[in-house]
């Protein structure tokens, strides 16, 4: 691939600045930010691409090792806060969202993380994930999606697809599997894209995108499991198919793909329905990542059919601003404080007009 991270910045509008998180004038450097830790993954793991973008992107962000979180749940990806010299937690199964949120919300002054797995978000920890998206908390969320669960060996997850033979299905998965992109949408997250460990300039750009946007981001990150799930990915890797099955989303650019972007989306006039044209459609739609209403984003993250890998969109989805759930907590607490007069708790649970019985 040509384009340099700098090119894929800017077609993502990956705006100045981060969250209002205290910054260093001190130079940092990807030694900085890694710990003296082993890295205990299998050989061949995705995460060790997205651990070296991680570490290699972090100096760039201005920012204090101490004002950085890392928090993570149960799985291979939970591994994470290891491997990096900030501050961190390895926590519970599925809670790492809830964690992340105390210390979000209290603690404005840090960059909190999230680095989770498909089995650890969207399983156990499904119904924590959805209401830090749908809270707007001022959070980055990692997903690494390897359609696999691969710290216990190899049994179905909750985005392994239908009819997909393991330890736990040996006659085939009977659920219909999540599609990340698509719950967060539906959650109404403010920032909401989709990347590939493979890929390290795309992974790169997306993550500055994400640390830079203030509410909640997730990032889906297509992993490989090469032990348990190995070739989940290979037809938007290999360069055989990669230009006719990945959608490269630009912000303000026409939908085209394809090695010669000879291929575009469009809609069905009748149905209204995404569909593939020719890439000279005039029909082509334009992709507006910063569309209030996000239903055309929901149905682009609707073109990775998990049974047949169709098309899968690259890129953001969405960005959009709204106020973030610390936000609106911080305008409470100062009117009650000053309502209440500052630290009088049992005026504030009394309130205004309280009545005794008796």
């Amino acid at each position: 691939m040509s384009e340099t991270l700098s090119d894929i910045t800017v077609e993502l509008g990956v705006p100045a600045g981060l969250r209002g998180v205290p910054t260093t004038d001190v130079p940092e450097t990807k030694k900085t930010f890694t710990s003296d830790q082993e890295v205990r993954w299998c050989p061949g793991c995705g995460d060790y691409a997205i651990l070296a973008a991680v570490q290699g992107f972090l100096p760039e962000l201005g920012l204090r090792r101490e004002n950085i979180v890392f928090v993570s749940g149960i799985g291979c990806s939970s591994r994470f806060p290891y491997y990096l010299d900030t501050y961190g937690m390895h926590s519970i199964h599925g809670r790492a969202p809830a964690i992340a949120t105390g210390l979000a919300v209290t603690r404005p002054d840090l960059s909190v993380w999230v680095v989770t797995g498909d089995g650890d978000a969207l399983s156990i920890g499904g119904n924590h994930l959805i209401h830090a998206l749908r809270r707007n908390v001022n959070l980055t969320i990692l997903l690494f999606n390897n359609r696999i669960y691969g710290l216990t060996k190899g049994q179905y997850s909750p985005t392994s697809e239908l009819g997909k033979i393991t330890k736990s299905t040996p006659m085939g998965s009977l659920d219909a599997p999540f599609n990340p992109v698509s719950l967060a949408l539906g959650a109404e997250a403010t920032f909401v894209a989709r990347t590939i460990d493979s890929d390290r300039a795309h992974l790169t750009a997306v993550l500055h995108a994400a640390a830079a946007h203030r509410g909640a981001s997730l990032v889906e990150v297509y992993q490989n499991c090469n032990i348990f799930n190995d070739g989940a990915f290979d037809l938007l890797k290999s360069p055989e198919t990669r230009d006719d099955m990945l959608i490269r989303l630009e912000h303000g650019q026409p939908i085209r793909f394809g090695a010669d972007l000879d291929k575009g989306i469009r809609r069905d006039q009748v149905t209204g329905a995404l569909e593939v044209c020719a890439g000279d459609d005039p029909a082509v739609i334009v992709h507006d990542a910063h569309a209030a209403d996000s239903s055309q984003a929901f149905a682009l993250s609707r073109l990775a059919d998990p049974g047949t890998l169709a098309r899968s969109p690259i890129g953001i989805l969405r960005q959009v601003d709204r106020a973030t759930y610390g936000d609106r907590m911080s305008e409470q607490l100062e009117t009650a404080v000053g309502t209440q007069g500052p630290g009088d708790l049992a005026g504030l649970l009394a309130g205004s007009d309280p009545w005794t019985v008796g």
